[in-house]
């Protein structure tokens, strides 16, 4: 899908136009937050959410209401929604230096054991966008409730350029 140039060359906005991603316009905060908080040249973004605007999108808990497909569905647009908020934030993509730290919150039901199978559709869009050089660590949670009855939730830390 990317051009002839070296992808891991590609700045973010570039792969954003070249994979056709679309992002949606930054979610509004649920609550007396902020979305993004930046300190020096680190960047931490509020838990995003699967919504689209100030509405749900997926409501339930994986292996209940909700099997791995559509928890990946749920992780992939509460990813857009981060990449969302940090564009909004920075101006561009192309400022993050690094994805420091992923962590993803799965609701889960029973004994549901497929929580990185979720979180890989947002490590995914992220790879896409910043390439594989710029992987955040990562940690998997599965919770039994997330706020608004949503399935996942994502935490991330950008390091920025200044």
């Amino acid at each position: 899908m990317m051009t002839g140039e070296d992808p891991q060359s590609a700045s973010a906005e570039q792969r954003l136009r070249e994979f056709g991603i679309k992002l949606p316009a930054p979610p509004e905060p649920f609550g007396a937050y902020a979305e993004a908080v930046q300190t020096g040249n680190l960047l931490f973004l509020s838990g995003m959410l699967p919504t689209e605007g100030h509405k749900a999108k997926f409501i339930g808990r994986l292996g209940a209401e909700l099997d791995v497909e559509a928890g990946r569905q749920a992780a992939h647009l509460a990813a857009l929604n981060v990449l969302a908020v940090a564009r909004e934030h920075l101006g561009s993509l192309d400022k993050v230096t690094r994805i420091v730290r992923l962590g993803v919150s799965v609701a889960t039901s029973g004994d549901v054991r497929d929580q990185p199978k979720v979180a890989d559709a947002a490590s995914e869009l992220l790879q896409d966008v910043f390439g594989k050089a710029k992987n955040p660590s990562r940690l998997v949670y599965g919770v039994a409730s997330l706020p608004l009855g949503k399935p996942v939730e994502l935490e991330i830390n950008f390091e920025v350029a200044g």
